[in-house]
């Protein structure tokens, strides 16, 4: 547009000087009255639509007043376009030294109005052509964003439908890519680490038979023996549990039964001998690793506090029952609250456990949607507060 406006060779202008001398043609001459010079104004006013202002060669008016008035023009205007507020002019210089100003509108003053209205028009129509195009790409998008949030949250069959051939879909292929990647490594690994364990089993077994029969039963070789076994035994089945529970299905899938969650509590506290208080609970469990989950922070309390654990269980307003096992011991350093729930982490003061104890607790949590936090108490020690649902949905 600016090339063809300034590659015209002043066409507008030789038309607006064509019509003006025109115009200058049918005027009377300089020296005729002034109501007369007027008069002739206003016919070609009428005529063309076009407002009119005649000026002498010294600025005074010739024809009457208009409103808003047509102010007198520089000379260095002369025979060029014009602006002023109200609108477009042109100016003539007649060959007696008068000046025509020829106006092409007057109601500048209301066109921001109307441009602002013609802007909001305007990005009203591109906003509804264009939110189809935009709606498409941002849906994608966020069902790219949901693939993501549920891959890290563990969901490693988590995919995205791959459509297009743009930015988008390809960025959706490599994600799916990425995503196999990452479930066949994880899957890998937990395999091997299960079968590993698993595999274990036999060696520690032949071990345990050649100590009874190299060593006499009272022998303290035969006796170190079975407590290294024993402890070895003990870290496999952990590591085996850990490895089903972190490969099984989501507990909304499990075929959990209801059980006594307060007779278990009981069992475990009277085995350790440790104080229990507790609500009449009967939830839908899979009652083995509760059982488990239980005796874990029973025995982590025991290892780091000795005496004064405590627990407590409860029902809770939303359809939870809440599980605290408190102790007296020195409690947790706040930086290492959710390191302890690692596997294979252990706190610096510790002398004693592998650090798969907390890890095995977790995991139980998780598998039954459950939640599980740890607080110092006031006075010293620390409370674990295990929530879980009374019922999967």
């Amino acid at each position: 547009m600016l090339w063809l406006w300034n590659d015209d060779d002043n066409r507008h202008l030789n038309a607006f000087a064509t019509f003006s001398e025109l115009v200058e043609q049918n005027l009377p001459p300089a020296d005729a009255p002034q109501p007369v010079q007027a008069a002739a104004i206003d016919r070609w006013m009428a005529r063309a639509h076009t407002r009119f202002t005649l000026f002498a060669a010294n600025g005074e008016r010739l024809s009457r007043p208009l409103d808003p008035p047509i102010a007198f023009p520089s000379r260095a205007v002369y025979g060029q376009l014009d602006d002023d507020w109200y609108g477009m002019r042109f100016v003539w210089p007649l060959k007696d030294k008068r000046v025509l100003v020829t106006q092409f509108s007057s109601d500048r003053q209301k066109r921001p109005w109307l441009f602002i209205l013609l802007l909001l028009g305007l990005a009203s129509c591109v906003a509804l052509i264009s939110f189809p195009v935009i709606r498409r790409l941002t849906a994608r998008l966020e069902s790219l964003q949901q693939s993501v949030e549920s891959l890290g949250q563990g969901n490693l069959t988590a995919r995205v439908a791959v459509s297009g051939r743009d930015e988008v879909g390809r960025l959706a292929a490599s994600f799916n890519r990425s995503a196999m990647q990452i479930e066949q490594l994880i899957q890998a690994q937990k395999s091997i680490l299960a079968n590993a364990s698993h595999e274990l089993r036999s060696p520690l077994m032949r071990i345990q038979m050649a100590a009874a029969l190299l060593a006499p039963e009272d022998s303290p070789t035969r006796r170190e023996l079975q407590r290294s076994v024993g402890e070895l035994d003990a870290l496999v089945e952990e590591i085996l549990t850990l490895s089903r529970l972190e490969m099984a299905t989501r507990a909304i899938n499990a075929d959990f039964q209801p059980a006594d969650i307060t007779a278990i509590a009981a069992e475990e506290c009277a085995a350790a001998q440790v104080e229990l208080q507790a609500e009449h609970v009967v939830a839908e469990v899979d009652a083995r690793l509760i059982r488990r989950l239980l005796r874990n922070l029973i025995e982590n309390a025991q290892r780091y506090a000795g005496s004064g654990i405590c627990v407590v269980l409860k029902h809770t307003e939303e359809r939870c029952f809440l599980l605290e096992v408190l102790d007296r011991g020195p409690g947790i350093p706040c930086a290492e609250r959710e390191s302890i729930f690692q596997p294979f982490y252990r706190l610096a003061h510790s002398s004693s456990g592998y650090g798969l104890g907390l890890a095995l607790v977790r995991s139980i949590t998780e598998y039954h949607a459950g939640s599980i936090s740890v607080h110092n108490r006031a006075g010293g020690g620390a409370r674990f507060c295990v929530c879980l649902p009374l019922a999967v949905t």
